[in-house]
């Protein structure tokens, strides 16, 4: 029988000649990952272990939840993942402001993950890594802690769905508007524990930018994992990059639980209503809504393209009197290559706070939380009640289109509205 994409990474790294869904089995992991809030007690499990880390060339972690610290109970856990780093030689240490930044924007651009590899994370968004050909999910911190000492987790083999992309890409639609449109047709339990399998002539419609964004919000939709297929674009991001990469493709016969139908031609602009990612309107099937925050960034859309796009629409433009906009490049090298194509400039005149590379206020941590009664239209990858602040507060999720023309004009707009 035929394996697709997820199937054959896992049998690679359980050692097995093939594997079918619902198999248990463990694997030897390619990197391990965890960030400021989930580290520190994972490492308080390791070392009830009283093993060694089994590689530390291949764990990777990532201060940005809550850096640059926003008081001294943050301070603790950095220092607390800053003296486990040291004590353990971790190679893959990224220190705020040292080339560091948001853990799923720097690992790919770094190289650290890529197409056929297994990636785990102590963070529901590591599904990022799908984008690049590999297979990769978040777990907890009890399996983040054996890893690290193992350097092998196990996993039940999920099921997959197919989701077959064709048609062309509009201009105003990015790979935000991809996944809200998705999510929003098979529900936030749509795809849960199973595989997400983008497939069709559809992706070659898609920048690295859009996979990415499609792969994090994967988990939105109770998905395992999301992951793409190896191609040009692929190819062309991780030469240089990653080193001994085997690309995986699913066999002909492969089997699927199902088959989503996408026609990208046929895509709008679309926002997701609070309280659900996958409660996605088109916006211009909506009336006014009158809001009080921007926020582009985040590990869904805080990339260099994101930001570009952003820019576009905002050059020559103010920030509406009643919105207050915040920018979060993605990266440290996202945001010198913003500053250099003088996307920082654009918004900082639009009136814009660019921020240092952070989740900030993504998941209510620091650096743009909102009051009771208070809306935002937000490029991040959730809207639960009370998310980014009071739970009387309200997330709209969008892409960079819908954010940047919804920061000049007050109101969710999109950029055809702009004048």
């Amino acid at each position: 029988m035929g394996m697709n994409m997820t199937e054959k990474i896992l049998a690679k790294h359980a050692g097995l000649a093939s594997v079918e869904p619902g198999q248990l089995i463990t694997c030897k992991l390619d990197m391990v990952l965890a960030n400021d809030i989930t580290a520190p007690p994972a490492i308080k499990e390791f070392e009830k272990i009283g093993r060694p880390v089994f590689d530390n060339t291949k764990i990777a972690l990532v201060p940005d939840h809550f850096t640059p610290n926003k008081d001294m109970k943050t301070a603790g856990l950095t220092k607390a993942v800053r003296d486990f780093a040291n004590a353990n030689n971790i190679v893959n240490y990224f220190e705020v402001g040292h080339d560091a930044g948001i853990e799923h924007v720097i690992l790919p651009e770094k190289g650290l993950v890529g197409p056929g590899k297994l990636t785990i994370g102590a963070d529901s968004h590591t599904c990022t890594y799908g984008a690049v050909n590999g297979f990769a999910t978040g777990v907890g911190t009890t399996d983040l802690a054996v890893a690290l000492a193992t350097g092998e987790a196990w996993f039940k083999v999920p099921q997959s769905i197919k989701v077959n992309l064709t048609g062309k890409k509009p201009k105003n639609i990015n790979g935000k508007d991809v996944i809200l449109t998705l999510i929003g047709m098979i529900g936030v339990d749509g795809a849960l524990y199973q595989s997400l399998e983008f497939a069709g002539p559809g992706v070659a419609e898609l920048s690295m930018t859009d996979r990415f964004t499609i792969a994090n919000m994967a988990i939105e939709a109770g998905g395992k994992n999301g992951i793409f297929p190896f191609d040009e674009k692929t190819k062309e991001y991780v030469e240089g990059r990653v080193k001994d990469y085997e690309p995986v493709a699913p066999d002909a016969d492969a089997k699927y639980v199902r088959t989503v139908e996408i026609n990208l031609s046929e895509l709008k602009p679309v926002v997701a209503f609070p309280h659900l990612p996958g409660n996605t309107k088109r916006v211009e099937d909506i009336g006014e809504i009158k809001i009080h925050q921007v926020v582009i960034g985040s590990c869904t859309n805080g990339r260099l393209e994101d930001l570009a796009i952003a820019a576009e629409i905002m050059k020559g433009h103010k920030v509406h009197k009643d919105v207050r906009c915040i920018v979060i490049p993605g990266s440290q090298q996202v945001y010198m290559e913003a500053l250099e194509a003088g996307y920082l400039k654009t918004f900082i005149e639009s009136g814009a706070a660019v921020s240092t590379p952070t989740c900030g206020p993504c998941m209510g941590g620091h650096m743009g939380i909102m009051t009771a009664g208070e809306r935002c239209v937000s490029t991040t990858n959730r809207n639960f009640r009370g998310r980014m602040g009071h739970v009387d507060s309200e997330v709209y999720l969008a892409g960079p289109h819908v954010a940047a023309a919804s920061a000049i004009l007050g109101r969710i707009a999109t950029p055809e509205e702009v004048e």
